[in-house]
């Protein structure tokens, strides 16, 4: 069964948390401030990790960082209270994988843990690689080689990625995305695919001001092409 980590410094959140994820089936462990949660994550090495942004000596921003100096693999859904779009964005360019605006609701962040859980599992399996014009897609490594070197890609990224690359051509909404690379139907905020995207092509683009491989369709979406 898998674990999730969940991190808050309000007791009451973390309580409600914990019941409606154990009610579904999940094991959690809780922390309740930064050192805690960097001491839990490494003893229970959680299959996704709820994390709060304000916590006590050491914030949300810098604990994602940690883990993904490491782990690029675990799914990390931002937990905020904040509505500033550069916080959204801030956590999104240290690797969360998603962000929840506080105050939510308990469907929504488990059909948000779902969909990471399934999106990650679906991920590890074993698939052809596809190549193209100096672009390896490495299932194995779950990761993109551009001319021989290693991207870098997110988890998020990396299935992105692969699913553009798969009908060249097609464009495909935010909403479609939402849907069929995040797996969750949209709920009020499209601003997590455009950060993807861009994180994206700054790491597969020669030039990601000018793409050749991931372009945007004005007023329809993105599509890839060769």
């Amino acid at each position: 069964m898998s674990t999730i980590l969940i991190v808050d410094d309000e007791k009451t959140i973390v309580d409600v948390l914990k019941f409606n994820l154990n009610r579904e089936g999940y094991t959690t462990a809780e922390a309740y401030d930064g050192e805690e949660a960097l001491q839990k994550y490494k003893e229970t090495r959680p299959d996704l990790i709820l994390l709060d942004v304000m916590l006590p000596h050491i914030d949300g921003f810098e604990i994602c960082r940690r883990i993904r100096a490491t782990d690029k693999l675990t799914p990390i859904i931002m937990l905020t209270a904040r509505e500033e779009e550069e916080d959204m964005v801030l956590g999104l360019d240290l690797g969360a994988d998603d962000y929840v605006t506080k105050p939510f609701k308990n469907s929504e962040v488990l059909a948000r843990v779902r969909a990471n859980i399934r999106r990650t599992a679906a991920a590890t399996e074993t698939e052809p690689r596809l190549h193209g014009d100096g672009l390896v897609i490495d299932d194995e490594r779950l990761d993109a080689f551009v001319k021989g070197q290693a991207a870098g890609l997110t988890p998020r990224e990396f299935e992105l990625l692969k699913f553009l690359m798969a009908t060249p051509g097609h464009v495909f909404s935010r909403e479609d995305l939402l849907r069929d690379v995040w797996q969750y139907e949209y709920i009020g905020d499209l601003r997590a695919v455009d950060v993807a995207v861009r994180r994206l092509r700054e790491k597969i683009e020669d030039d990601s001001a000018n793409p050749k491989n991931i372009l945007t369709k004005r007023g329809s979406g993105y599509y890839f092409e060769w």
